[in-house]
């Protein structure tokens, strides 16, 4: 599948003040890389939805500039705009009358496609989120589940290959067994595709889970800090994001952080029977299978079967240094 080049977002002095004086956001300035994803988290109210919703004009700003590429935004025309944006909401916003064909090809079909190329497009999409197109092209979307209802919805934001996915709360709505397996498949989809992507959430562990960078928002889009995500638990930069991440995040951390290279030596009995993890679990996942197992260590195995080592609960609670990269995209 050939794919548009993703391209980077810029906001520069960004302001949001509604005619009774309300500031939505204030003066907000950040980046978002080429094919990075960015989750903008913060309590209710703090404006994430709305700069999403600035950055393709369904919010117009008040001030500031909005680049994508080189381009600035504020002064495009808002409908083409769009139509090079995919957008992804919590209810998915699937048209009923329509089947999930119809769904998924609606703005390559706006842009004028040839039918053959939007139906390819479609098919290429369905297999790419994990639903066959013989099973579920014709069907509509109240025979689907709201997994697969949520997994459609990405399929057609993505369906004219956009060079920006804004994501607004799209797995809130499922349960939560639902929402932990749309996350795997959407880490998955992004190692793919690689978008720019900016992506509303209330959850700070699937910020974390899924983000490359966050940004922490308080009140009036105020930017309160924005880091990779071992390094906002290691090192909240105050009070109110300290509290807003949670007291557990030194355990978080450990979700974000890769087995490191540096293992300790097999023990002289050998780890058979002992409990195991792959090379590119994290270290939560290696506490998890330490505390389950009986030994006091886990074993680390390679990828052609042999075992590197041991780690002992005094290595995987010591202070290790972030990681450069997201372990499961790294």
């Amino acid at each position: 599948m050939n794919a548009t080049a993703a391209a980077p977002i810029r906001l520069e002095g960004v302001r949001k003040v509604y005619p009774d004086g309300t500031v939505a956001v204030g003066d907000l300035s950040l980046d978002v890389a080429a094919g990075e994803l960015v989750v903008l988290v913060g309590p209710s109210g703090c404006g994430k939805s709305t700069i999403l919703r600035m950055v393709n004009r369904l919010v117009e700003p008040t001030a500031g500039r909005i680049l994508l590429g080189d381009e600035d935004v504020t002064h495009a025309d808002p409908v083409a705009l769009r139509r090079r944006m995919g957008y992804v909401i919590q209810h998915v916003g699937l048209f009923p009358h329509q089947t999930v064909r119809d769904n998924v090809a609606t703005v390559p079909r706006l842009l004028g496609w040839p039918r053959a190329r939007v139906d390819s497009r479609v098919d290429d999409l369905l297999d790419l989120v994990g639903l066959e197109p013989s099973r579920y092209a014709a069907r509509y979307p109240h025979e689907l589940s709201g997994g697969q209802r949520q997994r459609i919805g990405v399929a057609r934001a993505l369906a004219a290959d956009p060079v920006v996915l804004l994501m607004d709360e799209p797995f809130s709505a499922v349960d939560p067994i639902v929402r932990g397996r749309l996350q795997e498949e959407f880490m998955r989809l992004q190692a793919t595709v690689r978008k720019s992507i900016v992506f509303v959430t209330h959850d700070v562990d699937e910020a974390v889970r899924l983000g490359d960078r966050i940004v922490v928002l308080s009140d009036g889009g105020k930017l309160e800090q924005y880091a990779a995500p071992a390094a906002l638990l290691a090192k909240p930069v105050n009070d109110f994001v300290a509290q807003f991440v949670g007291s557990d995040r030194g355990i978080m951390r450990l979700g974000v952080t890769p087995i490191p290279a540096s293992l300790s030596p097999v023990p002289a009995g050998g780890v058979d029977g002992g409990p195991v993890v792959t090379a590119d679990a994290t270290l939560r996942e290696a506490l998890s299978a330490l505390l389950e197992g009986d030994t006091g260590w886990v074993a680390v195995r390679a990828a052609d079967g042999s075992v590197r080592g041991i780690l002992t609960a005094a290595d995987i609670l010591s202070d290790p240094p972030p990681p450069r990269s997201h372990p499961r995209r790294s």
